[in-house]
């Protein structure tokens, strides 16, 4: 069975075909008689708007790839909001895919969406290199960096300044007096991980003291999983153990939290734990996280906006803010 056409609507509800097109594209000169008449027809024979005739004849896609490093992980998905959100105002929509934080498979999935004729790609960077990047936009389609410190000349970008993030949790724990603490960063080849081990750096460079002892582990990933694996190593290997414990992600540190208290330590009480990101979960946890916060949906808004808006290269920064809840107190 053929779907339902244009010219089906025009013959039901006894109009030209270029009546049906400017009702179905809001054009004002339809009279309301006849704009009721054409709505009933589409609702009668079922027809649905061939969005991919539009483009043809617009010459405009209605897709944006996103491509982000992990889906499990909330920064994104509450990211992919702020994007639906702006996309959902130009009658566009997301294609969103993970690239498991693989240059190999960003690749693969930047060449997959230009063969689909996308309106643009948002990318955050799976490495250093902007190569694949490079290659589509060289031939004709957009990129938007998106929580990526990079700024290449022909992609704009959004980010996050996570290297002053991590300073504002450490100068934190400092403040409230810690001077043996634990830093569980990300793998240490992501430029997230790079950029907040700098700032945690500065700030115990920054600290009058002599005395303030930093402790670092590597993970191999921002999950809850190298969280909880991080905390068990930490409490075996280090005696006496931190007081501290700052995480490069909300999912690490709720991971050490849950390790913590398996080993029967009390939070804040016997260890104070900050975390970066404040996702949804970080307030609605039984002892409420402090933790940086990052404006995720505005970070997602923005880069879509961008890409919207065409040729103008832009690169934003926003800054992020500590949020303290129960997990951090002063030591015992």
């Amino acid at each position: 069975m053929n779907r339902p056409g244009i010219k089906d609507v025009a013959k039901l509800a006894g109009v030209s075909v270029g009546t049906v097109s400017n009702v179905i594209n809001n054009v004002p000169t339809v009279t309301p008689e006849r704009i009721e008449r054409v709505n009933a027809a589409i609702a009668q024979v079922g027809y649905v708007r061939n969005a991919a005739a539009k483009t043809l004849r617009r010459g405009v896609a209605s897709a944006v790839g996103v491509l982000v490093l992990d889906l499990n992980n909330p920064f994104f998905m509450e990211a992919a909001e702020g994007v639906t959100d702006c996309l959902s105002q130009t009658e566009s929509f997301m294609l969103l895919a993970s690239t498991q934080a693989s240059v190999e498979k960003e690749a693969e999935l930047l060449t997959l969406l230009e063969s689909h004729a996308v309106r643009g790609v948002l990318l955050s960077p799976a490495g250093a290199s902007l190569a694949a990047a490079e290659e589509i936009v060289q031939r004709g389609t957009p990129v938007v960096l998106f929580d990526s410190i990079a700024t290449p000349p022909t992609m704009s970008s959004v980010s996050v300044d996570d290297a002053s993030g991590a300073a504002l949790a450490m100068q934190h724990l400092l403040g409230l007096g810690h001077r043996r603490i634990a830093f569980l960063n990300g793998p240490e080849d992501v430029h997230q991980s790079q950029q907040r081990k700098r700032g945690v750096d500065t700030a115990i460079a920054r600290w009058s003291g002599k005395e303030a002892q930093l402790i670092t582990h590597n993970l191999d990933s921002y999950t809850i999983r190298a969280g909880a694996a991080g905390m068990t190593k930490l409490l075996a290997e280090q005696h006496p153990r931190p007081t501290a414990i700052f995480c490069a992600n909300d999912l690490i540190a709720i991971g050490a939290s849950m390790t913590a208290r398996e080993q029967g330590l009390r939070i804040p009480d016997d260890l104070s734990i900050v975390g970066f990101d404040d996702i949804a979960l970080a307030s609605q946890l039984s002892v409420p996280l402090t933790t940086v916060h990052q404006p995720m949906f505005q970070l997602g808004w923005r880069a879509a906006n961008l890409l919207l808006e065409g040729a103008i290269v832009r690169h934003e920064t926003f800054s992020p803010e500590l949020r303290v809840r129960r997990s951090t107190a002063p030591p015992s």
